[in-house]
């Protein structure tokens, strides 16, 4: 067996083979003193961890999805192995759905609407269109399809002062922009100052002018904003699971205790952040994750402890339905 190798790691690629070649493990009885029979008899008995190696995935993760989601979570992991398409959203600050497509046709780009999504173009086929002219024009940003949900989840109006606070490099913030047509205040918060800079550079491109950056460098900059916000994005950090299929990667760099960590994380922000509300506004938790463990049973426990906020609604849209796992809850401060 070779040097730093795990011998649990041999056995996983042992039966990852065994069941990609439909092979006869009799043909391999023993390798380096590692009986197979003895392997798949012990895997019979607990279908996860082969399931796990069917769906390249650790076995915490395989069980993880199993006891949070049920019988589907195969179907979730089938789709998150899928290559993902490459979606647009127009900038309509600067064009239409119709004249985008036109655009990136006559640059040798075909693309096509998506039905019920207004702003999305999908492209028939991976091209490299940060190269094209509509692009360095700033008529398009790269987003999925379903991300670009979320903009029009947090009901946004023209005039309003909306926060999105945990704003990264903006792609959502450059989508509430358009929304709000350029009118109105949006203030983007991130604890990472290079990620508010090439926010910055997308809105400049974009012509988005009604964009404020913060970085969240202590406590006060969230506390200069209780009580003063209409709208307020929390696009919390997550596990990242419904993304998957464009971060593949990522599922061996996570674990269970990572998983429990970020819950914590996700209520913390939920209970501090939710104070920047006015009464009567609307806050919108997200997350890219389909467990519910991260999800709804995050905002019902914070609804639970804080009786002056009701959830209006929410809505989770799974990577089997085709573009990327999201979950989004649109919640009332009431009192």
């Amino acid at each position: 067996m070779g040097e730093g190798v795990k011998p649990n790691n041999i056995y996983k690629l042992i039966i990852a083979y065994l069941l990609w070649s439909k092979t006869n493990y009799k043909k391999f009885e023993e390798f380096d003193g590692i009986k197979i029979a003895d392997i798949l008899t012990k895997l019979k008995k607990n279908t996860v961890p082969t399931k796990a190696i069917e769906y390249s995935i650790p076995d915490w993760l395989a069980e993880t999805l199993e006891k949070e989601l049920g019988a589907k979570w195969e179907r979730e992991m089938l789709a998150l192995n899928e290559q993902a398409p490459t979606v647009l959203r127009t900038n309509t600050l600067k064009t239409t759905t119709k004249e985008l497509i036109s655009d990136l046709s006559d640059e040798g780009v075909v693309s096509f609407p998506i039905k019920n999504y207004p702003d999305a173009v999908q492209l028939e086929e991976k091209k490299n269109v940060f190269l094209t002219t509509a692009f360095k024009e700033g008529l398009f940003e790269v987003q999925d399809a379903s991300s670009q949900k979320i903009g029009y989840f947090l009901d946004v109006k023209e005039g309003q002062r909306v926060v999105d606070a945990c704003a990264g490099a903006g792609g959502k913030t450059l989508h509430l922009a358009a929304l709000m047509q350029n009118k109105g205040q949006i203030v983007a918060l991130d604890i990472f100052e290079w990620k508010l800079a090439e926010l910055k550079r997308r809105a400049k491109r974009a012509g988005a002018h009604n964009i404020e950056t913060r970085m969240i460098s202590d406590n006060k900059v969230i506390k200069r904003l209780h009580d003063k916000v209409d709208r307020l994005l929390i696009d919390a950090p997550c596990s990242g699971l419904g993304v998957l299929k464009r971060n593949p990667d990522s599922k061996w760099k996570i674990d269970q205790d990572f998983i429990d960590r970020i819950k914590k994380e996700q209520q913390q922000i939920l209970q501090d952040y939710s104070k920047m509300l006015k009464k009567g506004g609307k806050m919108v938790y997200a997350t890219c994750s389909i467990l519910p463990s991260e999800n709804n049973l995050q905002v019902d426990e914070f609804i639970k402890n804080n009786p002056g906020f009701k959830m209006i609604k929410d809505e989770k849209v799974m990577p089997s339905e085709g573009y990327d796992g999201f979950y989004m809850a649109l919640i009332e401060r009431v009192s």
